[in-house]
């Protein structure tokens, strides 16, 4: 009997390091996991921001164009005999013109420096979906093959307790036969049957 106990506490206590071992793995993975998702966050975030600026760039450029054709309408409209004004007012407007086609030029560029950008976050975004697909097919990949382990040595220690009780029970079982026929003797020698006892 204490090789049975003996046995049982080994086989015990190998699980039960394999399984703390699994459960760090499997915390860090998810640790990772949830990094990576919240860096894909930060990104769509940024590349929502860009994308509401380039629409209000747009909108803003398009009310400037407007305002430019709302000026030129009125300047055309001025009367003749206004022209000293109308001169004072086409060199305002001149001036006014040059610097809202500077700040459209500007805020072209702008646009495409936007888009450039939006571009490279979408292509950095890619790339974290790619690392963190690969990732998480690596811990997955690795998960089966630690599953696989575990169930080989827990194969491996059953099989090894099967043939340590086979042999403990093969012993018994001599034993108590060889007792039962000491004492078989020991009753014949006082003239006792022992089937009858």
């Amino acid at each position: 009997m204490p090789p049975k106990k003996k046995t049982k506490k080994t086989t015990k206590k190998i699980p039960e390091k394999s399984e703390n071992d699994l459960e760090a793995k499997y915390r860090r993975s998810v640790l990772d996991v949830a990094i990576l998702q919240d860096h894909i966050a930060l990104q769509c975030e940024s590349v929502k921001k860009v994308q509401s600026d380039r629409i209000d760039l747009r909108r803003r450029m398009r009310h400037m164009e407007q305002e430019l054709q709302h000026e030129k309408q009125d300047h055309r409209d001025v009367n003749s005999d206004f022209s000293r004004q109308y001169k004072t007012t086409q060199t305002e407007l001149t001036n006014k013109v040059k610097r809202m086609e500077k700040e459209v030029s500007q805020l072209k560029e702008e646009l495409v420096l936007c888009q450039e950008e939006l571009s490279k976050e979408k292509r950095e975004r890619e790339q974290v979906e790619r690392e963190k697909d690969a990732t998480i097919a690596d811990l997955q990949h690795k998960l089966d093959n630690m599953e696989t382990d575990y169930e080989k040595i827990l194969h491996e220690n059953l099989d090894g307790l099967i043939s340590q009780l086979s042999v403990a029970r093969q012993k018994w079982d001599d034993k108590s036969t060889t007792l039962h026929q000491n004492y078989k003797e020991l009753l014949s020698e006082f003239g006792l049957n022992a089937q009858h006892i």
